[in-house]
C-alpha cells in the first residue's frame, strides 16, 4: 500500500530558500515580475506569500491564473529566418516557480523516504540523469551477454 501524502504548511523560511536559489534573472512571465525584482522585494512579499501558498494548500488548489504560461521562441542556432531553427521558451510567473518548487521538494522527499519509485526510475530524480540511465542500461547488457544470457529491450 502507498502510503498518503499530507502536506503540511509551509514556512516563510522554506519560501525564502526557494527564492535565493533562484537564478537571479530580468526574464519574466506574464506578470511582469522578473526573479531579481521578487528577490529584492521578497522581505515586503514573504508574508503574504506565505500565506497565500498555504492557502493554496488547505484549499488543495492551483490558481488558474498562475497556469498560464508565456511561451516565447528563442533562435538556438542558423538563420533566424528559418522557423525550424527556433526552440519554444516557456515563462512562468515567479509565484507560480516558488510554489511549484516547494511543492516539488515535499512530493520528491515522500516518495524516497517510502520507497514508491523504483530504481530504474532516472527521470526528475536529483543525482540522476539520463547518462546514469545510459550507463546502467549498457552494463547490465553486457554483463547479461558476457554471462550468456538472454537479453532484450522495449523502447
Amino acid at each position: 500500500m502507498i502510503p498518503s501524502i499530507k502536506l503540511k504548511f509551509l514556512s516563510p523560511k522554506e519560501i525564502e530558500d526557494v527564492v535565493s536559489f533562484l537564478k537571479m534573472k530580468d526574464s519574466h512571465g506574464y506578470d511582469g515580475i522578473s526573479i531579481k525584482v521578487l528577490k529584492q522585494n521578497i522581505p515586503y512579499i514573504l508574508s503574504p506569500l506565505t500565506y497565500i501558498c498555504n492557502l493554496m494548500i488547505s484549499k488543495g488548489i492551483f490558481p488558474t491564473i498562475l497556469k498560464f504560461v508565456e511561451i516565447k521562441p528563442l533562435c538556438k542556432k542558423g538563420e533566424m529566418v528559418n522557423i525550424f531553427n527556433y526552440r519554444p521558451i516557456f515563462l512562468l510567473t515567479s509565484f507560480s516557480k516558488i510554489f511549484e518548487k516547494n511543492i516539488f521538494t515535499r512530493l520528491t522527499r515522500h516518495l524516497n523516504y517510502n520507497h514508491i519509485l523504483v530504481e530504474e526510475q532516472f527521470g526528475f530524480r536529483i543525482k540522476s540523469s539520463m547518462e546514469l540511465a545510459s550507463y546502467k542500461l549498457i552494463n547490465d547488457t553486457f554483463t547479461s551477454l558476457n554471462n550468456k544470457l538472454l537479453v532484450g529491450g522495449v523502447f
